[in-house]
């Protein structure tokens, strides 16, 4: 993750996947770190290269996502560099078996106090 000079610029911050669920901070209560996520910005990756953005809406206990307004980015053509083709979805559920990626819009200073919270 690069870090911009302009602290108003977004970035994001990577969501990691594990066996054993999803993990975003290093806090003791899961509730409090899927409630920082609501609402935000996420771009999900799944397993046959397709990407999704979206607003984070919910995740069940399996690690589930479901994200709200969703436009769906596939790449046209298997060769580099490929120009890539979006359609807009709505509502959709992204099965934990299926993710590979996960990314959170939020600010440089929002990842900074998330950095301080977890130390």
């Amino acid at each position: 993750m690069a870090m911009e000079d302009d602290a108003g610029k977004s970035s994001y911050i990577k969501v990691e996947s594990s066996e054993e669920g999803t993990t975003i901070l290093n806090s003791s209560n899961p509730a409090t770190k899927v409630k920082m996520l609501l609402f935000r910005r996420m771009l999900v990756g799944v397993s046959d290269g397709r990407f999704f953005m979206g607003s984070f809406h919910c995740m069940d206990k399996q690690g589930n996502i479901i994200l709200q307004d969703a436009v769906e980015y596939r790449s046209t053509r298997r060769s580099s560099p490929s120009p890539m083709e979006q359609r807009c979805l709505g509502l959709i559920l992204i099965p934990f078996s299926c993710r590979t990626s996960c990314h959170v819009d939020c600010s440089i200073e929002e990842q900074l106090s998330l950095l301080l919270l977890s130390g």
